[in-house]
């Protein structure tokens, strides 16, 4: 004879929960906010059923509902860019200084994005040089500034784009975002190929004759390297403050975190911003300054 109330029973079948594991559930009920929730991670921490990593992780994932692209995404002023009509070797040498996979390009207005290029794909011009570089290009994802971070990743795992060009509410380009911006949020700061340890060096010579310099870099490493004398203490009001970086002293000649692509001049020496990470630089593009340059 079947059930008369197969629901019913299914239901129960389900509910494998103790009587002690019910009366606790009512007595403590689980969170029912984000902000309860996260405090929950955090006692769960406290009492090791997870690990601190875990609960950054998980915390990450739950704050990530909340953002949009526009809150993670490098903003247009700071967007390293391809003009479709420079010459290859100036391309090459921009791809080289800004060690970018990918990259923007556009044709005329910059507001006018008509591909992605991919920084190993330039190899392929090298072995066919009669090849056009807008043969080389990959189509472009626009996603508007709303965009939440939750449906982007799904679309980068979706359509295996790794970068997406963000636009206002306007169709003005407002910026760019990568699957590594929206990683970051979960995971927090990826290494990459900037990312040197410390006892690997920190100053390296380009092919253009430059030099790429860690943001970490001791004042004393620099004066050292480039037979400056760059001064480690620095007026601040009343008194003298001592900066052991490079970047900490930069950063505060020039009065706030230096962004991509400023530059300073200090002791006949260009620092160029070529990378930020986490609120600081991690890497300047160093040259000697030209007569009549030198600010510091």
């Amino acid at each position: 004879m079947s059930d008369p109330h197969p629901a019913r029973a299914s239901a129960e079948k389900e509910d494998k929960r103790t009587f002690l594991q019910k009366l606790a559930e009512f007595i403590h009920p689980g969170p029912d906010s984000r902000a309860e929730l996260i405090e929950t991670l955090a006692d769960a921490e406290d009492n090791d059923v997870i690990g601190a990593d875990s609960r950054v992780m998980l915390e990450g994932v739950i704050r990530m509902a909340d953002l949009t692209a526009g809150d993670v995404m490098v903003a247009a002023p700071r967007m390293d860019m391809v003009n479709i009509d420079s010459p290859y070797d100036e391309i090459l040498h921009s791809v080289i200084d800004t060690a970018h996979s990918r990259f923007p390009v556009y044709e005329g207005e910059i507001d006018n994005i008509i591909g992605i290029l991919l920084a190993k794909d330039l190899l392929k011009l090298q072995r066919a040089p009669e090849l056009n570089i807008r043969a080389l290009l990959r189509p472009v994802s626009f996603v508007p500034e709303s965009k939440g971070l939750n449906d982007l990743l799904r679309d980068f795992r979706g359509n295996r784009n790794h970068l997406a060009v963000v636009i206002d509410e306007f169709g003005r380009i407002a910026g760019l975002i990568t699957i590594e911006d929206v990683l970051e949020q979960i995971v927090g700061e990826i290494e990459d190929e900037f990312d040197i340890d410390d006892d690997e060096g920190d100053i390296f010579g380009l092919a253009d004759r430059t030099w790429r310099v860690s943001g970490d870099t001791a004042v004393e490493r620099v004066n050292e390297a480039f037979s400056v004398a760059l001064q480690p203490l620095a007026a601040d009001g009343d008194s003298e403050r001592r900066f052991e970086t490079i970047g900490g002293l930069i950063a505060h000649e020039m009065g706030h975190v230096p962004k991509r692509g400023e530059f300073i001049t200090l002791a006949g020496l260009n620092f160029v911003v070529l990378h930020t990470k986490g609120g600081a630089v991690r890497w300047f593009k160093v040259s000697p300054a030209a007569d009549g340059d030198n600010t510091g």
